[in-house]
């Protein structure tokens, strides 16, 4: 038996093949990931007349194209967590780190762990397209926070605190107030009118972006505006500083209500949709995002090990009290899917879904006065769990 470790970088990747006892057949080499260079690989390993087996470390999408490329010539190729080469001893007292020696290390994991290694099944194209999307959604989904917070700091010196004026919240993310403010960008555009002509105005302006006209509000707004006092004139100078601020908010915003309705067409084509999109706490956004994240739950050989997968750790004292000592931990799991697991258990709590059982579940860790970090946790490993069986016995029946 052969073992083929690959050390995965961007553009190219340091492959070593051993065999037991420390004899390595060749490398390190650098090989690019061009037709060329995989061809030539693929050559190599061929000539060697022996079981092989390829392990590459599961390093954002770098891995992809020598792993594919090794998967369809019918290889054995396993992709495994970083973390689980880092603690794989070498029994060396030096930390010498380099492409060579990682590639090295990587194939004496292979030796070490040679019966359990796990054959690695790439995702059908519509889950990787999801996935996608899901990832350039998270990025704009960052960059708009961004954008509000710079919007919100120069609004302090126009017209302080009116993105609390308004609530409401359309499916793309934009707020009700930055339309707002991108109409009444200072204090001066609302008081220089009297209170009946501004209400004019507002219900208008409320017309126009579908928004529900109140009297009662353009009042409050009024009231809101005379008692403001801003540091920045009411200028073209101030004008344009809102509206350079404002502009790739709103596109930002539409970008991601585009991204989120082709989440949704992609999830849609999916066996498990239906039964995921009835779950508590999920809606058309959550959907595909928990559905990229987990993938086939097929690949789960039971709950224990998507809530694995995730890891998300229990705290260490389950009594209510806790060490909430920072941990450097990196590479443990899923930290995509732990967020969105969080946010579908608050949407839960807030839904107030009384028979649901992960809402019943946290109710009771409340009730035993336990702290929010340790309920909140242990509602995310419930709701994992809810959501294999749910969707695992959902697809049997399909089956």
């Amino acid at each position: 038996m052969i073992a083929i470790g690959v050390d995965v970088s961007k553009g190219k990747s340091t492959v070593s093949a051993c065999k037991p006892f420390g004899e390595i057949i060749f490398g390190p080499l650098d090989v690019a990931h061009t037709s060329n260079d995989l061809k030539e690989l693929a050559e190599s390993i061929k000539s060697l007349n022996e079981e092989c087996r390829i392990v590459l470390e599961h390093t954002g999408k770098y891995y992809q194209p020598i792993a594919r490329y090794l998967f369809d010539l019918g290889y054995f190729v396993s992709v495994v967590n970083p973390k689980l080469i880092h603690d794989f001893g070498n029994n060396s007292i030096r930390n010498v780190k380099t492409d060579k020696a990682d590639s090295l290390k990587i194939a004496n994991y292979t030796l070490a762990n040679w019966d359990s290694l796990i054959p690695y099944d790439f995702e059908e194209d519509i889950r990787m397209q999801l996935k996608a999307c899901c990832r350039q959604y998270y990025f704009y989904l960052n960059y708009r926070t961004s954008l509000k917070n710079n919007l919100i700091s120069i609004l302090d010196q126009t017209f302080p605190d009116c993105n609390y004026l308004f609530t409401s919240q359309k499916a793309d993310g934009s707020t009700k107030w930055m339309d707002f403010a991108l109409r009444f960008w200072h204090r001066d555009c609302v008081t220089k009118h009297s209170l009946a002509n501004f209400t004019r105005i507002y219900n208008a302006w409320c017309k126009r972006h579908n928004y529900r006209p109140s009297d009662s509000k353009a009042a409050s707004i009024y009231a809101f505006a005379a008692a403001c006092v801003p540091s920045l004139p009411c200028n073209s100078s101030t004008k344009a500083l809102i509206k350079t601020a404002s502009e790739p908010l709103q596109a930002t915003c539409n970008t991601m209500g585009n991204l989120l309705v082709e989440m949704n067409n992609l999830a849609s084509q999916l066996p498990e949709y239906p039964v995921v999109m009835s779950m508590p706490g999920i809606g058309p956004a959550m959907c595909p995002q928990i559905i990229a994240e987990i993938g086939n739950i097929y690949r789960y050989h039971d709950k224990h090990a998507l809530v694995a997968f995730a890891r998300v750790d229990a705290p260490p004292f389950q009594s209510g009290t806790f060490n909430s000592k920072r941990r450097k931990i990196t590479k443990r799991g899923s930290a995509n899917l732990r967020r969105v697991t969080f946010q579908i258990v608050c949407g839960i709590l807030q839904r107030k879904a009384e028979e649901d059982p992960v809402y019943q579940f946290v109710r009771k860790k409340q009730s035993e006065g336990k702290p929010y970090y340790v309920y909140m946790i242990a509602g995310c490993n419930k709701f994992l769990r809810v959501y294999y069986g749910r969707v695992k016995e959902y697809l049997d029946k399909q089956a």
